[in-house]
C-alpha cells in the first residue's frame, strides 16, 4: 500500500487518460469479464431465487426481461459517456464532467456506499453455500465469519495488481458461465418437473387482488441482476482503446450476463418439485433442495464449489470498482483523507489504501448485520437503491447536458437516438427506484417497512451535511461541467459562468 501521490490528476487532462498512473494491463475480454463477474448471474439468481419465487411464483422470471431492457438503455448512455471520458472511477468522474462538482460529489458518495454495501451483500450471500460445501451449520454467526473471510481473500487478490484482477475475472467468467450451463442443462435433462407454461401460472400468489403488485415485489431479483456493466468503465485507465472497448464490453455484459441469469433461473424454476411449499414458506431454500435432489450430496457440493468461485469473483470485481472510485474521488481531493487515499502502489499499479477501505468498511457492515434478523434482505435492498440512484444521477446529468448542447464526441455515440434513449433510461430508472423503495410489509413497524427509503435518506442526508460542511467538492482543480459548451462571455464582464454547481 505504499506509494507516492500522483503528480497530476489523470482526470485533470481532457479525456482523462494522459497522466494516469495505472498500467494498461487489462485486455478487452478481461474488461468484459470484470463486468460479467460483477453482474454475476449465479450470485444474483442463487441469492434471491427462493425469495422471488415465494413472493411472485414462477412468473417472477419475467423480471429479468423487464430489468434487462431498462438497464440496456442505461448501458447505452454510459457507453457514450465513457467513450468521451475514459476516467477511472466510473459514475463520479462522468457526473463531474457532465454537470459539475457538487453533483459529482453526491453521485460519488451514493455510489461509494452502494458499492461497499453490495460487497457485503454478495459476500454475505455466499455464507450458506460455504457452510454446505465444508459441512457445518449455516448460522448467522458462521455466515458473518464466512463473509469476512471471503472479503479478505478478495482483497488479497486485488492487491496483486491489474493482471491478477484480469486473470481472476476471466477465470471467474469461465467458471461461472460453464457452471451455469452445465448445471442448468443437467437439471433440465434429469430433474425437470414442469413445462414452460408455468411461467404464466401465478399459483395464487396474488390472492384476491391483482398480480401486478406481487410481481413488482418479486422483481427485486431482476433489479439485483442487471448492474455490474458499469465496472467496465471503472477501470477505463487500465484498458487500451477504452472508447471502443468499454462500450462494447458493457453491452456484451448485458447480453451474455442477462441470458445466463435467465437460463439459470429457468432451469431452477422447472426443477422445483413443489411450488406451493416454497410459496407457503415450508421450503425456505429451494436452490439447495433442488441441487441435492438432482445430484446427491457429492454433486451438490461440487456445484457449491463453482458457486463459491462465482461469489468470490463477484466480490473481487466489486472491490476493484469501489477501490478505483475511492481513488478517483481522492485524486480530485473530494474526500477527507484524500492525501492517503490517492497514494498509489506503483509496483503493483493499484491504489492500495483506497482498496483497503473497500475491504474494511464491508467487514464492519457484515458484523453490524448481527443486530438485524433480516440482514440480507435489508442489505441487498439498500445496495440496489444506491446503485440505481447513482446510475440515474449520471443519466439525469447526461440528459441535462444534452439539452444544454452536449454532443457526445467519443468513439461510440447514439447519434439522433441519443435523446430518446436518454429519456427512456431515466424513466426506467425512476420506476425502478420507486418500486425498490415501496413499502410492502404493513404488519411490520413503520421504520422497518420503509427501511430501504430510510437508508437512502440517511446516506443522502449525511452526504449533504458532509459536503456543505467540508466543501471538499471545491478543492480539486480537475475539469468539471465541461461537457456543456461554454456560453459566450459577456462583452462587458468577460466572465464565464462558474462550473462547480
Amino acid at each position: 500500500m505504499t506509494g507516492t501521490q500522483p503528480p497530476a490528476p489523470a482526470s485533470g487532462v481532457p479525456g482523462g487518460e494522459p497522466g494516469s498512473e495505472f498500467r494498461k494491463d487489462m485486455g478487452p475480454w478481461a474488461n468484459f469479464a470484470l463486468g460479467f463477474t460483477y453482474l454475476s448471474p449465479v450470485v444474483s439468481t442463487y441469492t434471491l431465487f427462493g425469495t422471488a419465487l415465494a413472493e411472485g411464483g414462477p412468473p417472477m422470471i419475467w423480471a429479468f426481461v423487464l430489468a434487462g431492457c431498462g438497464q440496456f438503455l442505461v448501458a447505452l448512455i454510459f457507453g457514450e459517456i465513457v467513450a468521451q471520458y475514459p476516467i477511472a472511477g466510473g459514475v463520479y468522474p462522468w457526473a463531474r464532467r457532465l454537470w459539475g462538482t457538487r453533483w459529482a460529489w453526491m453521485t460519488g458518495w451514493v455510489y461509494m456506499w452502494a458499492l461497499l454495501v453490495t460487497i457485503t451483500a454478495v459476500a454475505y450471500g455466499a455464507g450458506p453455500y460455504i457452510a454446505i460445501l465444508f459441512g457445518f451449520d449455516p448460522t448467522v454467526h458462521t455466515t458473518v465469519l464466512c463473509t469476512a473471510v471471503l472479503i479478505l481473500v478478495a482483497i488479497l487478490i486485488n492487491y496483486m495488481g491489474t493482471k491478477a484482477l484480469s486473470a481472476a475475472a476471466i477465470i471467474g467468467f469461465a467458471g461461472e458461465l460453464i457452471g451455469a450451463l452445465v448445471v442448468g442443462i443437467y437439471l433440465l435433462a434429469t430433474h425437470r418437473h414442469h413445462g414452460l407454461g408455468v411461467i404464466f401460472d401465478t399459483y395464487g400468489t396474488e390472492g384476491d387482488g391483482s398480480y401486478l403488485p406481487v410481481f413488482l415485489a418479486a422483481a427485486i431479483i431482476g433489479f439485483y441482476q442487471y448492474y455490474g456493466f458499469e465496472a467496465c468503465g471503472d477501470t477505463a485507465e487500465e484498458v487500451a482503446h477504452p472508447g471502443r472497448v468499454i462500450p462494447r464490453a458493457m453491452r456484451r455484459t448485458i447480453y451474455i450476463g442477462g441470458a445466463a441469469a435467465t437460463f439459470t433461473c429457468m432451469s431452477l424454476l422447472l426443477s422445483v418439485t413443489d411450488y406451493e411449499a416454497v410459496i407457503s414458506g415450508e421450503q425456505t431454500d429451494p436452490v439447495v433442495d433442488v441441487l441435492y435432489d438432482a445430484m446427491g450430496a457429492a454433486g451438490a457440493r461440487a456445484v457449491m464449489a463453482v458457486v463459491l468461485i462465482s461469489f468470490l469473483s463477484c466480490t473481487i470485481s466489486l472491490q476493484a470498482a469501489a477501490g478505483r472510485l475511492i481513488y478517483s474521488y481522492a485524486r480530485d481531493e473530494m474526500i477527507v483523507g484524500h492525501g492517503l487515499l490517492r497514494r498509489f502502489a506503483h509496483v503493483r499499479a493499484v491504489p492500495g489504501y483506497a482498496l483497503l477501505v473497500s475491504a474494511a468498511v464491508p467487514m464492519l457492515i457484515a458484523f453490524a448485520s448481527l443486530l438485524s434478523e433480516d440482514a440480507l434482505t435489508n442489505i441487498v435492498s439498500f445496495a440496489i437503491l444506491g446503485i440505481y440512484g447513482s446510475f440515474q444521477m449520471v443519466v439525469l446529468a447526461a440528459l441535462r447536458a444534452r439539452l444544454k448542447g452536449w454532443r457526445p464526441a467519443g468513439e461510440f455515440t447514439l447519434g439522433r437516438w441519443g435523446l430518446a434513449v436518454n429519456i427512456g433510461a431515466l424513466a426506467y430508472g425512476i420506476f425502478a427506484i420507486v418500486n425498490i423503495c415501496w413499502a410492502r410489509t404493513p404488519e411490520k413497524p413503520w421504520w422497518e417497512n420503509w427501511i430501504v427509503l430510510l437508508s437512502g435518506v440517511v446516506v443522502v442526508g449525511t452526504g449533504l451535511l458532509y459536503m456543505f460542511t467540508t466543501h471538499h467538492y471545491g478543492r480539486g482543480d480537475a475539469p468539471a461541467g465541461d461537457a456543456v459548451p461554454k456560453r459566450r462571455r459577456h462583452a462587458s464582464s468577460g466572465r464565464a459562468r462558474p462550473k462547480h454547481d
